[in-house]
């Protein structure tokens, strides 16, 4: 039985942990900011059951990085029925922001007229898409909110860790390049596919020579969106030397046919990995570019290396 003065004699007293002093003290946990905008992510593609799942599990990544954040999905392509439009989200975000700032007033609450971005619009792409970016700037416009657009989420050494461990996935990669064993169909070459035109395909190659020094063979970027350069990436890297090709897709999956990928492969006589999807990074990826629109410090989203 506990007194006034404290637990009773003989109770275990648990006391809070001081802080550990010094630059190795941990970081307090950061929350989003009350009345942040919300964190809206921009889907291309024709929507889907599979598109919105994996849309989903990218924003459950954001939100499990920073507690707090308000994270919606737009479809480029919706339909406001089941998939809902990029355009309409953010006019529905504007609304509730409006009834929350009059919901307050009327209860006697003093609070502050909301101001600034309702939303901050995310594009779920991996590199530039000139066609699809107009989309969802058009698409932000038609909303007549105020809401910031961020630029796509690649190049960036997390997208490397992702391609690498697709291609281990199929069997196409070593997982770890410190372990003492093979992989009897280990690509010597990677083509690493893109969409959006040359833009992409130079933005692709950022990102392709920082899986290039994970991989320690070649990897070329080429593009899905144009004839031949698939084949004449892979004629490049046969005449290099590579025998044994791996297609990667440097795409997060919605913004373009699968069947497209699988004519690519055909097209260069090569096995493909997966899209790099719902990865960890992508998710982590998306919060970054929301942060550093707010100018709020980022998660600690570091690479690490595949084991």
């Amino acid at each position: 039985m506990s007194s006034s003065t404290g637990p009773a004699s003989g109770l275990p007293v648990r006391m809070p942990r001081p802080r550990q002093p010094g630059r190795h003290r941990r970081p307090e946990p950061l929350a989003a900011p009350e009345g942040a905008p919300a964190l809206v992510l921009a889907v291309p593609g024709t929507p889907g059951a599979a598109t919105r799942s994996l849309a989903e599990e990218v924003v459950s990544i954001a939100r499990s990085e920073l507690p707090g954040l308000d994270a919606l999905i737009g479809y480029v392509d919706g339909d406001d029925e089941e998939f809902p439009t990029l355009r309409s989200v953010l006019a529905h975000a504007a609304d509730q922001r409006t009834a929350r700032y009059e919901q307050a007033l009327a209860a006697g609450v003093e609070v502050k007229e909301p101001d600034g971005p309702v939303g901050v619009v995310v594009p779920l792409l991996a590199g530039p898409d000139s066609a699809l970016l107009r989309q969802i700037r058009q698409a932000v416009m038609d909303s007549r909110v105020a809401a910031e657009l961020t630029d796509v989420l690649g190049p960036h050494p997390l997208l490397a860790e992702a391609l690498h461990v697709r291609l281990s996935e199929a069997g196409l990669a070593r997982a770890d390049r410190a372990r003492l064993f093979t992989v009897a169909t280990a690509a010597d070459g990677i083509i690493l596919a893109s969409v959006g035109g040359e833009e992409a395909v130079q933005a692709a190659g950022i990102t392709g020579m920082l899986l290039a020094a994970r991989l320690a063979v070649p990897v070329m970027a080429a593009a899905l969106d144009q004839e031949g350069s698939i084949s004449a990436v892979a004629d490049q890297l046969r005449s290099s030397g590579s025998q044994q090709l791996a297609l990667a897709p440097y795409l997060i999956g919605p913004e373009i046919d699968a069947e497209l990928v699988e004519a690519a492969a055909k097209e260069a006589d090569c096995p493909a990995a997966e899209a790099l999807g719902a990865y960890p990074a992508i998710g982590k990826l998306a919060l970054a570019k929301y942060t550093t629109a707010l100018g709020i410090a980022p998660p600690q989203s570091q690479g690490a290396p595949v084991r």
